[in-house]
């Protein structure tokens, strides 16, 4: 055999090898893009299936929260008092908010009616410049009282008894079936001065926003906003969640707390959704 065909054979025999390998990565690659097609593919319809469940589940809105009213004031502790000056211990703002649930119908079945009701994940999202903000549940009864018990603060969670009686005693979390009674928070941010003297008593001292003032409290100073999500189950055994976000309104066009009091009423719109 010529040392020429050598030559040759060997370079065909190179090219086949070439293109063999060639030709497999390209069947691999055709492969993992069929497979990447197929799964992307599966993924969007398995995602459009969701989201047509979760659209039919929607159609209607079974409960809704529309109405949110906060009331805001201050207190503190007096520590010592003379004809010259007051002492002034653990100054706090406390705001009340009424969360009132819409079961958005004239009638209650078993659909718009609670079998259960709990608050969960609770975030303090702007917490204030100065003090130590927490939320307390609250007597509906106590409401724009400056009262709050150390026992009724929430740290995780919020779970409600749900009632049908009216002999509520709403020193615990009760909540009426047909959404009667709103759910009754309390944000209280406390230790804004502390230890703090106020050398002018020509005024009085009154115990409300007004010692925001004599403190020299600015409202941007205690501006905080909180949010927390609410889970029902009915009395048909379906589930619904809503994120309630809130920003606590120290003032509004015409007043604020250091006025002494303010209360606020906010429509809202937020919306139950079922999703189990």
């Amino acid at each position: 055999m010529s040392n020429r065909f050598k030559n040759y054979f060997k370079k065909s025999k190179l090219k086949i090898i070439i293109f063999l390998i060639l030709l497999i990565i390209l069947i691999v690659f055709l492969l993992f893009l069929i497979y990447n097609t197929l799964k992307t593919y599966n993924s969007v319809k398995s995602m459009s299936e969701s989201l047509i469940n979760f659209s039919k589940n929607n159609e209607n809105t079974i409960f809704s929260i529309n109405k949110v009213v906060f009331f805001s004031s201050a207190d503190s502790k007096l520590k010592t008092g003379s004809v010259s000056n007051f002492t002034i211990e653990n100054l706090y703002t406390y705001t009340d908010i009424a969360l009132f649930i819409n079961n958005n119908s004239d009638t209650y079945t078993m659909e718009n009616t609670l079998k259960s009701l709990k608050i969960e994940n609770i975030k303090i999202n702007n917490l204030p410049k100065i003090g130590t903000p927490n939320l307390y549940y609250k007597d509906l009864n106590k409401f724009a009282n400056s009262e709050f018990l150390d026992e009724n603060k929430i740290n995780s969670m919020l779970d409600f008894t749900i009632i049908s009686d009216d002999t509520a005693d709403f020193s615990t979390p009760v909540l009426y079936n047909n959404c009667a009674n709103p759910i009754v928070l309390s944000l209280v941010n406390q230790n804004i001065k502390t230890d703090y003297t106020i050398t002018d008593t020509s005024i009085p001292i009154t115990y409300d926003g007004t010692l925001l003032t004599r403190c020299n409290v600015n409202i941007q100073d205690i501006a905080c906003s909180l949010s927390f999500d609410i889970y029902i189950v009915n009395n048909n055994n379906e589930k619904f969640k809503t994120t309630v976000y809130l920003e606590i309104p120290y003032s509004d066009s015409e007043s604020s707390i250091l006025d002494g009091s303010i209360t606020v009423f906010k429509d809202t719109n937020f919306i139950f959704y079922k999703y189990e």
